[in-house]
């Protein structure tokens, strides 16, 4: 499908460039992430290292139309998800401290961006911190989301967004948001909430939202 990274061969470590003028596709990745869900009360009866709250998700398919196609997504479905995790987790998006998108290094990555903003309603001042995991480890395809939501989660435990490496030459598209990326690790102590989405192949989207954990 003409979504892999061919222009990097000989510096590989380059080659992973989300958020970039010069993403030319993914990089594949391999491994596995898994978070335990289970209720408050039986998380405490045994003890466990509580890292976050689920708050809400949602997922829906845009069904390859209105622009959407097998490895682009409908804009108005990623929207739609976006929103309706937002308003199941009854915050408002001024809530939201940070994002961790789906954001593959692809042409589709500043649509990706515009969606969250259209989506949250906010403008890109006012737009959460937004980073790609995938900057760090490539894309997974299906174990994708596991892997960034365990980096979501550890993020909020530990009060920091990390940066999106590669994307110093930030693609012209996103020249309003780029306060909001950063390219180095931010400390943020006070961070509460983030929202991590997946938007994969088939128009398929999911988006859910996690509260830091506080006793």
């Amino acid at each position: 499908m003409k979504v892999l990274s061919r222009m990097f061969n000989d510096a590989p470590e380059k080659a992973s460039r989300p958020l970039s003028a010069t993403a030319g596709g993914f990089v594949p990745a391999a491994g596995a992430g898994i978070l335990l869900l289970e209720s408050l009360s039986a998380a405490r009866a045994r003890g466990a290292r509580i890292y976050a709250e689920v708050l809400a998700g949602d997922v829906n398919c845009g069904g390859q139309r209105m622009g959407g196609t097998m490895s682009a997504p409908n804009a108005e479905g990623v929207r739609r998800c976006i929103r309706a995790a937002v308003t199941m987790a009854g915050i408002r998006a001024e809530e939201i401290d940070a994002i961790n998108g789906h954001l593959t290094a692809t042409f589709a990555d500043p649509l990706e961006v515009e969606n969250w903003s259209v989506a949250l309603g906010l403008p890109p001042s006012k737009m959460p911190l937004i980073h790609a995991t995938k900057s760090l480890i490539g894309h997974a395809l299906g174990a994708a989301g596991g892997i960034e939501c365990v980096a979501a989660v550890l993020e909020l435990d530990q009060g920091f967004v990390h940066g999106s490496l590669n994307c110093e030459d930030l693609h012209p598209a996103l020249a309003a948001y780029a306060d909001r990326i950063p390219h180095a690790t931010v400390a943020l102590p006070d961070m509460k909430v983030m929202a991590k989405a997946s938007f994969g192949f088939g128009d398929v989207n999911a988006c859910i939202l996690f509260r830091k954990f506080e006793n």
